[in-house]
């Protein structure tokens, strides 16, 4: 019977946190933050305009060949995750549009660029 709890509690958090977003916003900074996680499984794609029929600016993905082939010609480029950003490359949070989210890419050299995520992409912590 205790294994049997042990394997439901077990089960039970496993499902609770495979549904979480990849990505989040800390709610200090507004910094938007991918960690790397080996077990995800997830493509973020960020459009020039709130809109999924709009040009994709950006890809946060696990799977490999989307990410080193830039597959989706993403001008600022495709990642991992945040971390792998080129060094001085931040990304913002600015608010919600609708059902995405308004982002702001800050180059290392000052240069800012607005894409747009989809809301249920990440949480704000």
């Amino acid at each position: 019977m205790k294994n049997f709890i042990a394997l439901l509690i077990l089960v039970s958090l496993s499902v609770h946190l495979a549904g979480q977003p990849p990505g989040h916003v800390d709610k200090k900074t507004k910094e938007f933050i991918i960690s790397p996680n080996p077990k995800a499984d997830f493509s973020i794609i960020g459009y020039q305009f709130p809109n999924l029929t709009t040009k994709k600016m950006i890809c946060f993905s696990t799977n490999t060949s989307l990410v080193t082939e830039n597959a989706h010609d993403c001008p600022l480029g495709a990642y991992f995750d945040t971390n792998h950003l080129r060094e001085g490359d931040m990304i913002y949070y600015l608010g919600v549009v609708g059902s995405f989210a308004k982002m702001n890419f800050v180059h290392g050299n000052g240069q800012k660029t607005i894409f747009y995520i989809p809301k249920n992409s990440f949480v704000i912590k």
